[in-house]
């Protein structure tokens, strides 16, 4: 677990500390590919349940799941997460993440989004669940997308509009930070240090 640093005297983060900070997380790794490991979710053809193999496709100049059957393509496109950063009276409430990956480190309220609802739906459940309060969603998204993660971001700016956080199920603790309290050296990912940075950086 990265260790806390202390209260900095501003809110603006050095170059220097942002890159060291960015640095320091783990990310997917287009060298270590990270569909690899998504191959053992997708065992069989959606189409016609055969088996799968990884084969170059010459029309689209890179490889991909191909069924041994059908030979029907199986691509495998990026997962949408739902977010918010739930403000009240200046503070931002995180959540300390009893789940891996990224367990015992800090982040707003965000999970994947279902089938049968909206991105605003979706980070306002995933902060009921997460954090037990509600909130007003205010304004568009921001939107975080890297070329080696598996997940594109979108998250709310939200006003805490229902009881005081606390901890879900999915959480060890709920704390409320000022902009100069963020934990910057023990956040979870990449997107909550962007959306975190974002923030603050609006603020003044």
């Amino acid at each position: 677990m990265k260790k806390s640093n202390p209260t900095p005297k501003s809110t603006h983060l050095h170059p220097l500390q942002e890159r060291r900070i960015l640095q320091g997380f783990k990310t997917a790794g287009l060298a270590k590919r990270w569909w690899a490991s998504a191959a053992k979710e997708i065992r069989h053809c959606l189409r016609c349940g055969g088996g799968l193999i990884w084969r170059h496709i010459r029309l689209e100049g890179k490889k991909r799941f191909i069924c041994t059957e059908c030979e029907f393509i199986v691509y495998q496109n990026p997962k949408i997460v739902a977010a918010t950063l739930p403000v009240r009276d200046g503070k931002i409430y995180l959540l300390r993440r009893a789940i891996e990956p990224a367990y015992g480190l800090w982040s707003h309220p965000a999970g994947y989004l279902e089938l049968g609802e909206t991105v605003e739906q979706g980070a306002a459940r995933e902060t009921l669940e997460e954090i037990r309060t509600r909130v007003t969603l205010v304004g568009p998204p921001r939107v975080y997308s890297y070329p080696d993660a598996a997940v594109v971001t979108m998250v709310y700016l939200a006003k805490v509009s229902g009881p005081e956080p606390r901890p879900g199920p999915e959480s060890l603790e709920v704390r409320a930070f000022r902009p100069a309290e963020i934990p910057w050296d023990s956040l979870a990912f990449r997107s909550t240090f962007h959306a975190l940075r974002d923030w603050v950086r609006e603020l003044n």
